[in-house]
């Protein structure tokens, strides 16, 4: 298991097109991805949870993800959410 303290850099943070693209990247690793903003945690391969959680640019969030290629999505989706894009 990998936690990740993220302070997320898109323009819109996740809303809308950002939120939709990020599930879509969670949901292409077999691995437990989690999303963590004030204690609250949801999946991260959720466009609902990840919606009702409002997570805006330069808030920190923590993400948490378990399993066979967590390495990988962890890399990825850091990229992605630190991005200025």
């Amino acid at each position: 298991m990998i936690k990740k303290k993220i302070v997320i850099g898109l323009q819109h943070g996740l809303q809308a097109r950002n939120a939709t693209e990020f599930v879509q990247k969670a949901s292409s690793f077999e691995s437990d991805i989690t999303l963590v903003k004030n204690g609250i945690s949801v999946t991260a391969k959720s466009i609902m949870g990840v919606m009702c959680i409002a997570i805006r640019k330069k808030e920190d969030i923590t993400l948490v993800v378990d399993g066979i290629d967590e390495h990988a999505a962890v890399k990825d989706l850091e990229s992605f959410l630190s991005s200025n894009y």
